[in-house]
């Protein structure tokens, strides 16, 4: 399975989204309040998302997906 990102992080909100390469479908999802979360972590590192080697992009988009499982794994009224 093969995946893009599509990310708008200049702008008033922000969000970045994984989708899968041959259809388009939308598989994570991250908005503001969770890129801002992986900014402080120190875990968006924003020179990767324009990196063209396919081993940064890999560990990147499993990176992102962990956070993404991780964070709705949480009970809803912990946000960190």
């Amino acid at each position: 399975m093969t995946y893009m990102i599509d990310a708008w992080l200049e702008r008033p909100h922000p969000y970045l989204r994984i989708l899968h390469r041959d259809t388009g479908e939308v598989c994570a999802l991250l908005e503001e309040e969770a890129l801002a979360e992986l900014s402080e972590q120190g875990d968006l590192d924003l020179s990767s998302l324009s990196s063209t080697e396919p081993l940064v992009l890999k560990e990147l988009v499993r990176n992102l997906f962990l956070f993404c499982y991780a964070r709705a794994l949480r009970p809803h009224g912990d946000l960190h």
